[in-house]
């Protein structure tokens, strides 16, 4: 019960900080209605290419930030490029063809583990919760896990590294 309390206020502090976030918006662009437009040729965009293991439901709101030019007001051109499998995010900022790759934490460890010198650094958690999920061929309505023992069970998708 105490935590759902908690987490009721913090949704609460959470969305009220949102709103007065849109209300300051709108105030400035009912006083300057061209400011942003302004701004963004007053200043130079810097070029980012943020790659994802995939396309998900999950990143909703970046998508929207995209969408809705949050990263130009930002300063920043973002080149959205999907991957396809943490092992090619991981290459491609690696590589340098991406500063930013959207992936699991696994790909990071395993290529430190690895021993690379080079590594890359997690710094930023998008989503709280995974949004992994496991099926089987057949119905199993009285599923537990102790019924996976002896089973082959396979991790995420082609292209992955789990």
């Amino acid at each position: 019960m105490k935590k759902r309390i908690i987490a009721c206020l913090t949704a609460a502090v959470f969305a009220l900080t949102l709103l007065g976030g849109c209300a300051k918006g709108t105030a400035q662009q009912k006083d300057s209605p061209d400011s942003a437009a302004a701004k963004q040729t007053e200043k130079e965009l810097t070029k980012v290419t943020l790659n994802e293991v995939a396309h998900s439901i999950f990143y909703a709101p970046m998508y929207v930030a995209i969408e809705e030019g949050y990263f130009e007001d930002e300063g920043i051109d973002l080149d959205l490029v999907c991957g396809f499998g943490a092992d090619k995010v991981m290459t491609a900022v690696i590589s340098g063809e991406a500063e930013i790759g959207f992936m699991g934490s696994e790909a990071s460890i395993y290529t430190y583990s690895e021993g690379a010198t080079d590594y890359v650094v997690n710094f930023a958690q998008l989503t709280q919760r995974a949004g992994n999920f496991l099926v089987a061929r057949e119905d199993m309505p009285d599923f537990t896990w102790d019924d996976l023992k002896g089973h082959l069970v396979l991790g995420g998708r082609k292209g992955v590294v789990h």
